[in-house]
């Protein structure tokens, strides 16, 4: 179709549409010319160590971990493991444990509304004008991830994500192992393939008109709309790339990991059973460089875990009040969680890799949105740091009154994986003190 005609800049409704061919349409972004309709704005691993890929993982626990039973008294390398770091014993110089980190101006329009912003540091979530930004694995996978089969992998255990797009749109998580294990290395057949393709170009064909027909509305609008159209084509082009890259992958075999597909756990409430079994698929994605890019999201649960001795609901539980009994039925819970997270970080540390372990080659965040569940606060966030090469052993305490801003860490790790930038989020620094590459 042509682009509509703008007599006025106040006449362009948001039922204009880009249209590919014989496909659905494609929306614009919310431009101004619109706001009087609308009203309020709404690769495979080197022959060498050094030539090994590096590989990032973030994790987000959004019901959050008591944090007295995770941060310890004392700093640097000479501290007494707490109840939760007991459960990493094991790995103790594979991992740093850091307090007093937390992202600024998170007032948000609930308790739980950290969780959209944990791997974006935008400000205010779900407050009137919200917008979110891009979480930090997708500017990763912006920058590295044509060199794999997937991008990045969005997981969890609820069907949410912490992975945003550079629009602020949320990516869905994948929550069933087994789908992912066929994506990831169940070949399709000859006809399947071939379709595969032909959607793939189908695709590309789509996102040509619609390039040509946005470049036509680009000469009726006003500056500040033009540069609003000029992000929303240049995420087209992104997702044009991304188009090129499925098609010169939808061709090549899979990698063969000699393992049966994965039986989804049906059971809704044994919920470490699903953390353990999306880790198996977590650790293959990465031995076979499927990913270099992974988040995943561990959910609470308003029902009682199949944990033993637990008889409460989480979601109440994390609200406990300071009341003991309550605070050790949710230990209970945290360290079953624990424990988990250290098997994933004992299948990447028996992995080897070019004369280092799986784990030395990968970044893995673990933590959560909240410092304090009971009382919602996202201040002094619970932030463990494994792997990657980094200098382990430490508690590194930051001031837990005038927190350090998250996204120092956020650099440190996108500078890790190749991106050469110097701010993320509402960073004020390169880097973050004491967590160091060894």
């Amino acid at each position: 179709m042509k682009a509509p005609h703008i007599a006025n800049r106040n006449t362009l409704s948001r039922r204009h549409f880009l249209r590919g061919a014989g496909a659905a349409a494609i929306s614009l972004p919310v431009l101004d010319a619109m706001t009087p309709v609308f009203g309020t704005k709404l690769q495979a691993a080197g022959n060498s160590a050094d030539q090994s890929p590096k590989r990032f993982v973030a994790m987000c626990g959004t019901l959050g971990f008591h944090t007295p039973h995770l941060f310890p008294e004392k700093t640097g390398r000479d501290y007494e493991l707490t109840p939760y770091l007991k459960m990493l014993e094991a790995h103790r110089n594979d991992f740093t444990v850091i307090s007093g980190l937390a992202h600024p101006d998170q007032q948000g329009n609930n308790g739980h509304a950290t969780e959209l912003t944990w791997l974006t540091a935008a400000q205010r979530p779900g407050l009137a004008g919200f917008k979110n930004t891009i979480s930090l694995d997708q500017l990763m996978a912006q920058k590295i991830g044509i060199q794999t089969r997937y991008p990045f992998l969005a997981l969890s255990t609820s069907g949410r994500s912490i992975s945003w797009t550079s629009s602020g749109v949320e990516i869905p998580g994948e929550t069933s192992p087994a789908r992912l294990f066929k994506a990831l290395f169940v070949n399709g057949t000859e006809k399947e393939v071939a379709a595969e393709v032909r959607n793939i170009n189908r695709g590309r064909s789509i996102l040509d008109t619609v390039l040509g027909e946005a470049k036509k509305l680009d000469q009726t609008l006003g500056q500040r709309d033009k540069e609003k159209l000029s992000e929303y084509l240049a995420s087209v082009r992104d997702l044009e790339l991304r188009l090129q890259q499925s098609q010169d992958w939808s061709t090549k075999i899979k990698p063969d990991v000699n393992q049966e597909i994965p039986r989804d756990i049906a059971e809704k409430t044994d919920a470490i059973g699903k953390q353990r079994l999306m880790y198996d698929m977590m650790a293959l994605a990465l031995q076979t460089d499927s990913t270099r890019t992974m988040t995943f999201q561990l959910s609470g649960m308003n029902a009682v875990p199949q944990i033993p001795g637990v008889a409460s609901d989480w979601h109440n539980l994390s609200h406990h009040g300071r009341d003991q009994d309550k605070i050790d039925e949710l230990k209970l819970i945290e360290a079953a969680q624990f424990t988990a997270f250290n098997e994933f970080l004992t299948k990447l540390k028996s992995i080897e890799e070019n004369g280092k372990s799986l784990l030395d080659h990968t970044a893995v965040l673990f933590g959560s949105n909240l410092g304090n569940a009971s009382s919602h606060s996202s201040r002094n966030l619970p932030i463990v740091v494994a792997g990657g090469g980094y200098k382990h052993g430490n508690h590194i305490s930051h001031d837990l009154d005038n927190n350090t801003r998250l996204s120092n860490l956020y650099v440190s790790f996108a500078q890790r994986m190749g991106l050469e930038i110097d701010q993320f989020g509402t960073s004020d620094s390169a880097g973050i003190k004491g967590l160091d590459i060894g």
